[in-house]
């Protein structure tokens, strides 16, 4: 895989370099407040130093999953490109659409070491669609704006879409700074790990990880389970869960993997107290909740467990204490309530008081660090790919690494 530093090595003064980046930020309901810039902070070292050496940088990404029909204007990019530019301290172009007269005009317009975004790729049908020819006519369409394209979205890596595994083929490429540290990173997941291993798995769905548990059963040390998908393996056990998140379609698949870290030697940790309602807490007010801690094996019937207990939080810190590797993907409660966010806090907390090299495994648990207030520079890594990383560790073949590396 080139490497944008063996790019840069190369020039590209005046040299049109199209950055897949991935801008996929969270806006505060109904408005265009950005309430999480991570993944724009993310790729600012790449764009940044191709300026530096004169590119005319054209940066392109998707944001949310508008329908391709169009302009929806509750997913454009506009307010993503703004905090791109007070990143950089520069003003950016912003073209009102992907391939279109204000894209080309845009570009065009560009001089050496400025920088534009263009409006959300997923406003045109091509960048997803799973006829190759469509995508890759779009794919065509984009090229004709780039001279050299470099991969920077990781969080989009995991998708076969025209802007991230049909134009690469079209273009010389390389990637971009993120891309090679989450790569790197990963590796460290997988190939060049140091035990013990621990792995946190939070979230609503066990189905979401189910494929990640498999490949981990023969990697990980330890694997502790926490958020909703928890109460499908007590479920498993026999337990009651009452009205809990619960997949029973998948218990005897969450059955087997019990066996299985039995058999081969993997400590697979369950929550063994758990914080109780009988409603789901008011995520807008953030009311007091009310709510009691059972043990994990005496939900009642007519309540839902929203967090693991204290006895859990004390149990899961002890778990990973002793690590030299610990990966975390999923918050283990309802963390956006105060009343439900101290499962989530000390998974965090545990994480920045070992010695390990720590991986929070973007989506929710990146956000939830954030949130909850975590220094970013006290964990080892904080991912912008949830789904990518899962599916990297699940052993899958990435389309957009593919691509990079062809």
């Amino acid at each position: 895989m080139k490497t944008i530093d063996e790019l840069l090595a190369e020039g590209v003064k005046g040299k049109r370099v199209f950055v897949r980046a991935d801008l996929n930020v969270p806006f505060a309901k109904g408005t265009t407040t950005i309430t999480d810039d991570g993944r724009i902070r993310a790729v600012r070292p790449t764009v940044a130093k191709l300026a530096e050496a004169g590119a005319r940088v054209v940066v392109a990404s998707h944001l949310g999953r508008p329908k391709g029909t169009g302009v929806e204007p509750e997913f454009s990019l506009a307010p993503a490109a703004a905090r791109l530019g007070e990143l950089l301290g520069v003003e950016v172009a912003f073209a009102t659409d992907t391939v279109g007269t204000s894209a080309k005009e845009t570009v065009a317009a560009l001089t050496d070491g400025r920088v534009a975004v263009l409006e959300n790729l997923r406003f045109n049908a091509g960048e997803t669609s799973k006829d190759d020819a469509e995508r890759g006519a779009f794919a065509d369409q984009l090229a004709e704006l780039a001279d050299v394209y470099v991969g920077d979205g990781f969080g989009a890596v995991h998708r076969k879409h025209a802007s991230v595994f049909d134009l690469p083929a079209r273009l010389p490429h390389a990637a971009g700074y993120l891309i090679a540290t989450e790569v790197g990173v990963l590796k460290k997941l997988t190939a060049e790990v140091e035990r013990p291993y621990v792995v946190v798995l939070g979230g609503a769905k066990v189905s979401d990880k189910l494929a990640v548990i498999d490949e981990l059963l023969g990697k990980a040390d330890r694997i502790l389970i926490g958020g909703g998908m928890a109460y499908t393996f007590l479920k498993a056990q026999g337990h009651e869960v009452g009205i809990s998140l619960l997949q029973e379609d998948r218990i005897p698949v969450v059955t087997e993997y019990m066996k299985r870290a039995e058999e081969t030697g993997v400590e697979l940790v369950l929550p063994v107290d758990i914080l109780v309602s009988s409603e789901f807490p008011d995520l807008k007010t953030k009311a007091p909740a009310d709510f009691e801690t059972v043990d994990a094996d005496k939900i009642p019937a007519d309540k839902e467990g929203l967090d693991i207990g204290p006895k859990t939080r004390e149990l899961y810190a002890s778990k990973i204490a002793d690590a030299k590797t610990v990966f975390w993907n999923g918050p283990v409660g309802v963390f956006e309530h105060p009343d439900y966010a101290d499962g989530t806090t000390a998974i965090a907390q545990a994480l920045v008081d070992s010695d390990a090299f720590t991986v929070v495994g973007g989506g929710d648990s990146a956000a939830a660090v954030r949130i909850l207030g975590f220094d970013e520079n006290a964990f080892g890594h904080i991912s912008t790919g949830g789904g990518a990383s899962l599916e990297y560790l699940e052993g899958k073949t990435l389309p957009g690494l593919a691509a990079l590396e062809g």
